[in-house]
């Protein structure tokens, strides 16, 4: 049902085979949006956005309320050949400050009435903020050309995603690669314009862009839910089945917590058909608790992918099977169609294990403004030089069984995945280093054995503190999800022959009874 060569030629080819039908829905406040207003806001905030001087290529900074404003101004942003990156208004200053010098926006625009830092925003004395009342105020005086479009290949949006250098990654997605996805998606998925996609992934987390695109590029409703109604538990999975949702994605910690508050039973979601969940393995016992309410009536899919990667790259479909054996993790599957990939192996003796390297039009353009690391991750495929055929190195190790599907089995560096985020541990223990008094820090992940886990930090001070105040300094400059669960403090941190801090000593002081670990 896509049309056009670009995003927003796109979608707007379908609101106008849609233009009635509902694009957003707000069960909430019973509010609904069409296509064709939703189309009409987005061409008012383009105007709006050309009026503050921004053209293909600049990059705009958004504050996202999940409110129809927001969504159009991204859907403006394509319209330009602007570059949108949602950021997170909860996240500590210094975090954002080092992602706004990564990407230069030219405008930040705010759904916020206050935001913590805004008067540190103004002594930066970067790009200028403004509300969406003060955007479509300030000028409506240039008006874009309804016949631009947008070469496929430009990027469409910056995803930030944790750093080991202490500073976020921006990867940065094409049109085409977007295009691609959704197009993946609809099929995969089956989405048609009776589809309901529910909306409970922070817009600036990755996996919003399956909800986003896959929705809005099938003609479907897109049913955006807040923080604070996807804090609420009962709230949120009433509001899920008020709206008639069909397909679900979140983390699977978010289920987890469904099922563990017991706001998920039998009666929930009567409309629901796929429940989707990507971005962190999913503890057996759980699933199966999830399969036994929904499994004779909906399909549950384990989503895989990186952000560098347009968010989705394969998925699996569960099956009573998977629970004959309960250790593990389900598999990963066969990727999508038009992803190829590499097993780039540890052991030469061992072809079938080793780390996953991504290829295919739904591989992304790099890091914004950092081509170093663009060169780390973004390489040329080992098995031949013959041409130009890059892929991404995901980190992540797997493993090919005899079906030729793959299994996740671990991570090749210090990224970790928790709560759904993928974490760089050498950020928080950059963030860490930078408390007064920090001599020397580490941090190191234990995962459990039902494939959670949490977050240790350990510290040697130059003078005596309390570990809980180093941890609420800690919190102004990481996220909540990247904050660690307990600071331990010694006197020095244990190294081994190499002078380097010894981490295997520390998960074992963190955990004597471990029975995995990752640092």
């Amino acid at each position: 049902m896509m049309l056009g060569t670009d995003l927003f030629q796109a979608f707007h080819g379908i609101a106008a085979l849609q233009g009635e039908r509902s694009a957003l829905y707000y069960p909430a406040n019973d509010l609904r949006v069409s296509y064709r207003e939703l189309n009409q806001l987005s061409s008012d905030l383009a105007q709006a956005l050309a009026s503050q001087g921004l053209r293909r290529g600049d990059v705009l900074a958004i504050f996202h309320d999940k409110s129809p404003r927001a969504f159009a101004t991204m859907l403006a942003c394509l319209r330009l050949g602007v570059i949108y990156t949602n950021l997170d208004p909860e996240s500590p200053w210094p975090r954002l400050q080092r992602i706004l010098s990564a990407c230069r926006p030219k405008l930040i625009v705010s759904a916020f009435a206050e935001l913590a830092f805004s008067q540190e925003l103004d002594i930066e004395g970067g790009a200028p903020l403004l509300s969406f009342d003060a955007l479509i105020s300030d000028g409506m005086n240039a008006v874009p050309d309804d016949d631009l479009q947008v070469p496929s290949a430009s990027p469409a949006y910056i995803m930030f995603t944790s750093g080991s250098t202490g500073t976020p990654k921006g990867a940065v997605m094409s049109h085409a690669n977007v295009l691609w996805f959704a197009a993946w998606a609809r099929r995969r998925f089956a989405i048609t314009p009776g589809d309901v996609l529910t909306n409970a992934n922070p817009m600036y987390f990755d996996n919003s862009v399956f909800d986003f695109y896959a929705a809005l590029l099938s003609g479907a409703t897109l049913v955006p839910l807040g923080a604070e109604q996807v804090r609420d538990s009962r709230r949120l999975v009433h509001l899920v089945g008020q709206a008639g949702c069909t397909l679900w994605f979140s983390v699977p910690s978010l289920l987890v917590y469904l099922l563990t508050t017991r706001a998920l039973n039998a009666e929930a979601w009567p409309a629901i058909r796929c429940i989707a969940f990507g971005g962190e393995g999913f503890p057996k016992p759980k699933l199966q608790q999830l399969f036994s309410l929904f499994g004779q009536r909906a399909t549950l899919e384990n989503v895989y992918g990186p952000t560098e990667c347009t968010c989705i790259c394969s998925s699996y479909a569960i099956s009573s099977d998977d629970f004959t054996d309960m250790q593990g993790l389900a598999p990963l599957g066969f990727l999508a169609g038009g992803f190829d990939y590499e097993i780039l192996p540890l052991d030469p003796s061992d072809l079938e294990v080793g780390e996953l390297l991504l290829r295919g039009p739904q591989v992304g353009l790099g890091y914004y403004g950092d081509p170093q690391r663009t060169d780390l991750s973004f390489v040329q495929n080992p098995q031949h030089r013959r041409y130009l055929d890059l892929g991404y190195r995901t980190g992540d190790l797997v493993r090919r069984d005899e079906q030729g599907r793959l299994h996740f089995k671990g991570r090749a560096d210090f990224q970790i995945k928790h709560m759904g985020y993928r974490i760089e541990l050498e950020e928080i223990e950059f963030a860490l280093g930078t408390i007064p008094d920090v001599q020397e820090c580490a941090v190191v992940y234990l995962a459990r054995a039902d494939g959670l886990g949490q977050i240790v930090a350990f510290a040697a001070l130059s003078s005596p503190r309390a570990a809980g105040d180093v941890l609420n300094d800690l919190a102004a400059a990481v996220p909540s999800y990247m904050r660690p669960r307990r600071l331990q403090l010694l006197q020095q941190l244990p190294k081994n022959a190499n002078g380097k801090i010894d981490r295997l000593t520390l998960a074992a002081l963190a955990d004597p009874q471990r029975t995995e670990t990752r640092s």
